[in-house]
């Protein structure tokens, strides 16, 4: 029951939201905030929702400071709100605000909302049909100068893809370490992958931020890059048809790409090797790539393709032919590994 809810300084949050709504520039109280939030759990929460969750999300949409101390608050209390409930709560353009916001607590805010869609297929389907949710999304996924920002939604876009993969169509080993996709689970409709992978403005935005030439300056492109080739194996393993394949040729061809599909363009045009710390950052990329694909059901087409991309990608460059050699011998290989290296090089 509401009225059993006994929370020191909730009384006095409540007023001091109010006093927000009527005048935004008040100051936030920081220290009643912490107050209240540290009482909250996971028994007090869904009567503390309606209370308090409303008038957050209106003062959010005006607040022109740092809504860190807002945010925080309000994250806790969305853990137990399902994806389909926060819509009802925050409109498309709320969370596009959030996703564009110069201040990263908004930007976390916004994907903490948007990867509550990997909790279900029909989730991820609702999603995919927010066109611009997603562009901002991708767009604050690789340019947010913010690790904490990078990292989450480098994992959340994964998650997403997850789940919305089509079961039939995943070359995924159900023994696939932290990927198990069973039978107890459904099969998403591969909505999401559509929208990233078919719609040409999403797909063309990937290419024009992570291209060597992209108009991000040399610090945030290499970012962008690296959190392309953090998902990039998982996503492979989970749907090596679409990484591989194209619908727009003529985007790729335009940010100078010879072959088709992003996971060609990432492994062997995308980075510049001059930089060092990219360079390596691309040999460890490659090197999760074929453990990854090791513990997948894959296919004699499967095999042909990495067979000349590793061909491709060790000429001329010592760094990555000696890396390729060693994983087989170190100490976390995995047990399909050094099998799935001999069928490679039988190519």
């Amino acid at each position: 029951m509401m009225d059993e809810v006994r929370i020191t300084g909730l009384e006095e949050l409540e007023g001091h939201l109010q006093q927000l709504l009527r005048s935004p520039e008040t100051p936030l109280n920081a220290e009643l905030f912490d107050e209240v939030e540290l009482q909250l759990n996971e028994y007090n929460i869904p009567s503390l929702i309606p209370r308090l969750l409303p008038n957050l999300t209106q003062i959010l949409a005006a607040y022109q400071q740092d809504p860190a101390i807002l945010v925080s608050i309000s994250i806790k209390l969305l853990q137990p709100i399902p994806f389909t409930q926060i819509l009802s709560l925050a409109s498309e353009d709320s969370l596009i605000q959030a996703l564009r916001s110069p201040a990263p607590s908004a930007n976390i805010l916004g994907i903490t909302v948007i990867e509550k869609a990997s909790r279900s297929p029909s989730d991820t389907a609702i999603l995919s049909i927010m066109k611009e949710v997603v562009s901002a999304f991708i767009q604050t996924w690789l340019t947010s100068p913010q690790v904490e920002v990078g990292e989450k939604a480098t994992q959340a876009i994964g998650d997403l893809l997850q789940v919305d993969c089509d079961q039939k169509s995943s070359g995924i080993n159900e023994k696939m370490s932290g990927m198990q996709l069973t039978s107890r689970k459904p099969p998403g409709q591969g909505l999401l992958w559509r929208r990233v992978f078919q719609d040409k403005d999403i797909y063309e935005l990937i290419f024009s931020l992570c291209n060597p030439l992209s108009p991000l300056e040399e610090r945030q492109r290499s970012l962008a890059q690296a959190r392309l080739l953090r998902v990039l194996p998982r996503l492979a393993a989970l749907n090596f048809h679409i990484v591989t394949h194209t619908y727009f040729a003529d985007v790729e061809q335009k940010y100078g790409s010879q072959e088709t599909g992003l996971l060609y363009f990432a492994s062997v045009e995308m980075v510049n090797k001059q930089d060092l710390l990219m360079h390596i950052t691309l040999v460890d990329f490659f090197a999760e790539l074929l453990k990854m694909m090791s513990m997948t059901n894959f296919t004699k087409n499967t095999i042909d393709y990495l067979a000349a991309l590793t061909k491709k990608v060790t000429e001329s460059d010592e760094l990555m032919s000696g890396s390729l050699e060693s994983i087989a011998t170190s100490a976390d290989c995995s047990l399909e590994l050094p099998d799935f290296l001999i069928k490679l090089n039988q190519y």
